[in-house]
């Protein structure tokens, strides 16, 4: 009995940290400025007051930077998908030579720290004549997700069973073929976790969109949020930043609760052999 209690009480205190930044992001954003920093602190914003949110969608580069973000992360998880499942199948399902440096390889682009590559990135882009564009930040996005995607996915692929594709195999079904209508739809709990990480990876990125971009036609919700600060030389818009912070956060915690399901499901498939 105590250590249940002692457990609940573990994770209460676990929910709790993890929860009250966004929590207070909220409360601040529903408050005039006055108040954010008042003594002693508001924790119920009532009455609600809209102005940060007012000021943050009235603001054209914001807006902006919101389109750019979901066109960025949502082209860059289609491709990923794309690209990951095949890669991840060829490697988990047929027999190659150099098969398991290649995952050593793969895993280990996943270990650079982005500020390694990001001059190297920025020549790439630049020469692909895709500077200051939302499809250069695609594929520099790919370079941080598309590793990862193939290392998990890959694991995925290895748990289904042979005897699937060999039935497909007599049944004179071609290789694409038992990928696409065999392989892939079973695979889905792995696709959705896969892809949704990759998803928050990309709408969360900094670095890249920081160094890739130059002009509010292509820059991105973080970006745009850490701008706010330095909009004005005499005083820090904090209300305006904590309702930003709060709309560019909604869309994921919306993701989350929708998928959660196969959320779950792609991170326990494969746990168990047999």
């Amino acid at each position: 009995m105590i250590r249940r209690a002692l457990f609940v009480l573990l994770l209460a205190v676990i929910g709790l940290y993890t929860v009250f930044p966004f929590y207070w992001a909220f409360v601040g954003s529903l408050q005039p400025e006055s108040r954010i920093f008042a003594s002693p602190a508001w924790y119920v914003p009532w009455p609600p007051v809209l102005e940060s949110y007012r000021q943050v969608f009235g603001s054209t580069t914001f807006v902006r930077s919101l389109v750019n973000s979901a066109l960025a992360a949502g082209a860059t998880t289609l491709l990923v998908l794309a690209a990951g499942s095949l890669a991840a199948c060829g490697l988990a399902r047929y027999r190659m030579r150099g098969r398991e440096l290649t995952l050593m390889v793969i895993l280990a682009m996943t270990m650079f720290p982005q500020i390694s590559v990001v001059g190297a990135v920025h020549t790439l882009v630049t020469r692909l004549g895709l500077y200051n564009t939302v499809a250069g930040l695609v594929v520099s996005y790919m370079l941080v997700t598309l590793p990862f995607a193939v290392w998990v996915l890959t694991n995925f692929f290895r748990s289904l069973p042979r005897e699937l594709e060999e039935s497909a195999y007599v049944d004179g079904a071609t290789p694409f073929q038992t990928y696409w209508r065999i392989l892939l739809p079973l695979s889905a709990p792995g696709l959705v976790t896969t892809g949704l990480l990759a998803f928050i990876c990309a709408w969360n990125e900094y670095l890249f969109a920081l160094s890739l971009t130059v002009t509010d036609r292509a820059r991105t919700v973080p970006v745009a949020v850490a701008n706010f600060a330095g909009a004005s030389a005499h005083q820090t818009p904090w209300g305006a930043i904590m309702a930003a912070s709060v709309v560019v956060t909604l869309p994921l915690v919306v993701l989350v609760l929708v998928f959660q399901r196969r959320l779950v499901e792609g991170l326990t498939a494969g746990a168990v052999k047999g």
